[in-house]
């Protein structure tokens, strides 16, 4: 049975942790806001880009062929996912006590890993450096410092990259693995395609009431136009998967810190009210002790 001492050091030890979680919930809230102020401020750009990317794609001739739209040539026939050489890119946390943020990511990136494997791994944030390193996963590039700081100048290193690699022939596929914010409560993480992308994927060449009355042209060339919109897509898409990642890390963070700041008080109140009946118990017995010594004094006086 605990002491009254142990259960005051334990109390003093909740009400210095509650302080921290709660440090912890007030830093989430307000790097939370400023990311989605953030995130809206791109928003419109980038739904734009996706809208025009998609009238382009509605528009192209029929045999029109590009890097950034097809598979490779010798893999188109093949069917066989194993044979891509893929770049992988995981957008994980810098810190933990993010709930199981980290863990779907981690988890959704091995499930890849496992189906592609040949494979480039790049990792965003050191909560991925660290779970790979000490799995002995081979990790071809951390960029640091970038989960705590999604920039668009850090979107387009990334970008920059992938572009490098597949253009080089290196990789035919890049993916990237992250989480969206599905609405301000909940989140969902997401495996998505960046290169090539499939003119048959229907959130890319879906059809508008106005599709048919529509004119468009494209100059000089379907080629010139394609070579410069889809680095712009492909860092912009970046750049949203950062933000939206960094949204529902400190999502999580903020969810993970208010239930340890309750679960925190309720054992704290469970403490207290042992604590005071250990100590009226102790202070019952004093009194009790007291009285049966006066007794016995009186006794024996007589």
């Amino acid at each position: 049975m605990s002491t009254t001492r142990e259960l005051r050091d334990r109390i003093s030890s909740i009400d210095n942790t509650l302080k921290i979680t709660n440090a912890m919930y007030l830093i989430s809230s307000t790097k939370l806001r400023k990311a989605r102020i953030e995130l809206q401020e791109t928003e419109p750009y980038f739904y734009t880009l996706q809208s025009t990317i998609q009238r382009i794609l509605r528009h192209l001739p029929p045999d029109f062929t590009h890097p950034y739209l097809d598979v490779r040539k010798e893999l188109r026939t093949s069917g066989k996912e194993e044979e891509y050489k893929t770049a992988i890119i995981s957008v994980t946390a810098d810190k933990g006590l993010a709930g199981a943020y980290n863990h779907n990511v981690l988890k959704k990136t091995e499930e890849l890993m496992a189906k592609r494997p040949k494979h480039k791994l790049f990792v965003v944030g050191d909560m991925g450096r660290v779970y790979f390193h000490a799995r002995g996963i081979h990790v071809e590039e951390h960029f640091h410092y970038t989960a705590q700081n999604p920039t668009l100048h850090r979107a387009r290193v990334i970008t920059g990259r992938m572009l490098d690699l597949f253009e080089a022939g290196e990789i035919d596929s890049v993916f990237i693995v992250y989480t969206r914010m599905k609405n301000s409560i909940e989140a969902e993480t997401e495996v998505q395609q960046l290169l090539p992308l499939d003119k048959l994927d229907p959130s890319l060449v879906k059809l508008p009431m106005v599709s048919n009355m529509e004119e468009f042209r494209m100059r000089p060339t379907p080629k010139a136009i394609i070579d410069n919109i889809i680095p712009s897509y492909l860092n912009g898409f970046i750049y949203s998967a950062l933000v939206e990642s960094f949204c529902s890390e400190q999502n999580a963070r903020m969810t993970a810190m208010d239930s340890a700041n309750r679960n925190g008080k309720d054992l704290k109140q469970s403490l207290a009210i042992q604590y005071n009946r250990l100590r009226q118990a102790k202070i019952t017995q004093e009194i009790t002790e007291v009285v049966a010594g006066a007794r016995a004094q009186n006794n024996g006086r007589r």
